[in-house]
């Protein structure tokens, strides 16, 4: 990005840093929300790319060979895989957002024989940075979409000047706009696919309730704990958007249900504490405390928001037990080179 003040692709991201007001940008071409809205169709099931606007956002034509590497199954298919998440990682958001529906249609095609790395990638526009954000008042959050321009909301800025909050709002509308592809995959044979859906689904815009019903409905045949314990994560996250009482409280029966698999307890633990005020009590923490073992925090690493959280000497699960109910324990020593517990 050294020549990115010359750079014709960082043409608002130039001028917001130079004093322009963002408002000024709203529901124009650089505005990525807008762009996402007015991506027809036939253009998302036609994988006709040379008709998205790419090369408006940073590093957009990168993103476009990416998915026409993905999509075309050529001899260097793989080299497409990693890079919105990559760009993600770098606080980059804008450019990638475009590459969600078509990800998802990648993942939707049960012969394409990366499918699995596509929709890992699908989710990752739509959410804030929250590596190692294990707080109650952060985990699963929300925050409410900005539809005045205004790019001073919680979410700030991404390295280039261009506003997160828009780039994450429309990451979720795109994934609002496809749920119909993406809730069959709730039951796909493969687990890891079954729990990046629900992933991904889960920012999907839902005041109706219809995703979050899904996830109810998927959870009630679910047999391995691990998907389980996603399904109720998914809920405890979309729930966290549109709030609703009687979900919450099903997040309160699910931890104290005996019956329950324990990684379905401590996920429905760890929701509820994100949706509610209230203290954590007494049951709760023992029930936590005794279910969080060693063995059963690395296996819930393979939960997307358990393996962002976590550190390099701790597991994410038990990261969220010390941020949430054990606050006052110091964090371990942050050592690179350390085994993961």
């Amino acid at each position: 990005m050294g020549e990115w003040r010359t750079d014709p692709t960082f043409a608002m991201c130039r001028a917001l840093v130079d004093g322009a007001e963002p408002s000024s940008f709203a529901g124009g071409p650089f505005d990525v929300r807008a762009v996402m809205t007015a991506i027809r169709a036939e253009v998302k099931d036609g994988f006709l790319l040379d008709e998205v606007p790419w090369q408006r956002f940073p590093q957009g034509n990168r993103v476009r060979e990416a998915v026409h590497l993905l999509h075309t199954e050529g001899s260097s298919l793989r080299a497409g895989t990693g890079v919105v998440d990559g760009m993600c990682a770098n606080d980059m958001r804008a450019a990638a957002v475009l590459a969600v529906p078509f990800l998802i249609r990648i993942a939707a095609d049960t012969g394409h024989p990366c499918r699995a790395d596509a929709l890992a990638e699908v989710s990752c526009p739509a959410r804030a940075r929250y590596f190692g954000v294990a707080s109650r008042e952060e985990l699963l959050l929300h925050r409410a979409d900005t539809q005045d321009g205004d790019p001073h909301d919680d979410y700030g800025v991404e390295v280039t000047g261009y506003p997160a909050g828009w780039s994450v709002a429309a990451a979720r509308a795109a994934i609002t706009a496809d749920t119909a592809l993406l809730q069959p995959l709730l039951g796909d044979p493969d687990p890891s696919i079954r729990i990046d859906a629900a992933y991904a689904l889960a920012t999907a815009t839902d005041p109706d309730r219809a995703v979050r019903s899904a996830f109810r409905t998927r959870l009630a045949s679910e047999q391995d704990p691990i998907v389980s314990a996603a399904l109720v994560l998914a809920t405890a996250e979309a729930t966290r958007a549109h709030p609703h009482a009687p979900t919450t409280a099903w997040m309160r029966e699910r931890w104290r249900d005996r019956a329950q698999v324990p990684e379905v307890r401590l996920a429905a633990a760890i929701g509820w504490l994100c949706l509610t005020d209230e203290p954590a009590p007494d049951d709760l923490r023992d029930a936590v405390d005794h279910l969080a073992t060693d063995e059963r925090a690395h296996a819930m690493d393979d939960l997307p928001w358990m393996a962002v959280i976590g550190g390099s000497g701790e597991a994410g699960l038990r990261h969220c037990v010390r941020k949430m109910l054990h606050p006052g324990r110091p964090d371990p020593d942050d050592d690179p080179w350390a085994p993961r517990h």
